[in-house]
């Protein structure tokens, strides 16, 4: 047996290792319990060993962690810089990202990256294929599973922590496409189909599965292996592309895991609420519980500039199914290059989408924060309240907006219902009256009229 190099072989060899003991001090877990998970497949811990020797702190995605959140950030050929993309980054993990993706397609994407890495304390995704596919001139074309090998090798050295890869589009799945109303929407899964089409052959990456997995496991890369069929509209959702690829995700899972690999498994982006359960829980079959890592679900299509909406009703019930990390969405999806406050604005979204999920899933003390800060509603502690909001400087800036005066920040009552109106206080006073005695029994009160 091989000396364990990743997180999984060290589980199963049964040794926990101190990345281990770091996560199931953030997950209130133990040790034994992290390792346990991650042995079987069921929780990753993406730490590439270039990066934990940087400032990575190193976390878990599982079902029996508490629900994740990733934002996605880059520069595209029209827009951005490196200074915007630690902009993001910053304004990302601020407010609560557990990941980053660095999804940049445009130019200087190796000093972006690096200057990513080496200022992220969470773990940073990528996907091989567009930088590569920078160094290729934009002709897809031209690739040679070589040209993909050692893409995937320079970013693992870089020290990304998680890739995803289109490997499970198949020639053979193509013509289940031809008849959906959007296609192919994952820019990965088709420029692979793009690939198989020109050359008539199979898709490399997954003939290639192999090779890549070594060059993962030597750096303990995590695959996120890419749902390059996954439906870009609702009327495309729980096709049979979808599940066709999904399936060879499953048999990928189980060949990644068997080499020592981690895997976690993308999912759908356009779904009806009503079959969001039906899809978690087929992906957690099929590919035997290994992490699933949703895109939203959007859950309508008709309301651009809002999908961090649509979408985070969606990644609500996902979470709540069974999704082990929600990928954000932005307002600027299908519109533009997300900016700083649309990586706010997403990020909001979904960590309300994760810890509803996390209440749903009566995970421990899940609640406790939601019931502080409910006690501190009902005391008029404004302050107390502004500390435990999910975003407090917006909380606080609502309320100053028409009582910014100090004296209001222990008034019992706010501007909408004001001094007379409030529910609150008319409840305080009739708690009082009723500790002066003046709550009496309803058969006292029949006698007294009788």
């Amino acid at each position: 047996m091989p000396t364990p190099i990743t997180q999984l072989e060290h589980a199963r060899a049964g040794s926990i290792t101190p990345e281990m003991e770091f996560v199931a001090k953030r997950e209130n877990l133990t040790p034994e319990k992290i390792r346990e998970e991650v042995a079987t497949g069921k929780m990753v811990i993406p730490a590439n060993r270039v990066h934990l020797e940087g400032k990575l702190e190193p976390m878990c995605i599982g079902s029996a962690a508490v629900c994740k959140v990733n934002a996605n950030i880059g520069n595209s050929a029209v827009t951005s810089d490196e200074e915007g993309e630690l902009e993001k980054l910053h304004t990302a993990v601020h407010y609560g990202a557990d990941t980053v993706m660095d999804l940049s397609t445009g130019n200087d994407i190796d000093t972006i990256r690096k200057s990513i890495i080496e200022a992220s304390t969470v773990p940073i995704g990528t996907v091989p294929i567009y930088q590569m596919l920078e160094e290729l001139g934009g002709e897809i074309e031209e690739m040679r599973p070589q040209h993909f090998l050692d893409m995937v090798e320079h970013q693992a050295k870089q020290g990304v922590d998680y890739m995803t890869v289109h490997c499970g589009v198949k020639y053979e799945h193509l013509h289940l496409t031809m008849d959906r109303v959007t296609g192919i929407v994952s820019r990965g899964g088709s420029l692979i189909a793009k690939w198989m089409m020109t050359h008539q052959k199979q898709n490399p990456l997954y003939d290639a599965f192999d090779d890549l997995c070594d060059i993962m496991r030597q750096y303990d890369v995590t695959w996120s292996l890419g749902d390059g069929l996954r439906p870009g509209s609702l009327a495309d959702a729980s096709d049979d592309a979808q599940f066709a690829e999904l399936d060879v995700l499953g048999e990928l899972t189980a060949r990644g895991q068997e080499r020592g690999t981690q895997v976690m498994v993308e999912g759908p982006g356009h779904i009806p609420m009503d079959q969001i359960k039906m899809n978690v829980d087929r992906q957690i079959e099929v590919c035997n519980g290994a992490p699933f890592y949703l895109l939203g679900p959007l859950v309508t299509d008709f309301a651009p500039g809002y999908d961090h909406i649509t979408s985070c009703i969606g990644a609500s019930i996902a979470g709540w199914a069974g999704a082990a990390m929600l990928c954000y969405v932005t307002p600027k999806e299908h519109l533009g290059l997300p900016e700083r406050e649309d990586v706010k604005q997403g990020l909001i979204a979904y960590k309300i989408a994760a810890h509803s999920a996390d209440i749903a899933r009566q995970r421990p003390g899940a609640r406790d924060v939601d019931d502080a800060l409910s006690r501190a509603r009902f005391a008029f502690d404004w302050n107390e309240q502004f500390r435990l909001a999910l975003d407090p400087e917006t909380a606080k800036a609502y309320h100053d907006e028409t009582l910014p005066q100090e004296t209001f920040k222990s008034a019992h009552f706010c501007s909408m219902c004001g001094p007379k109106y409030c529910s609150m206080k008319i409840t305080e006073d009739i708690r009082e009256m009723a500790a002066k005695g003046e709550l009496v029994a309803l058969s006292e009160l029949e006698a007294k009229t009788s």
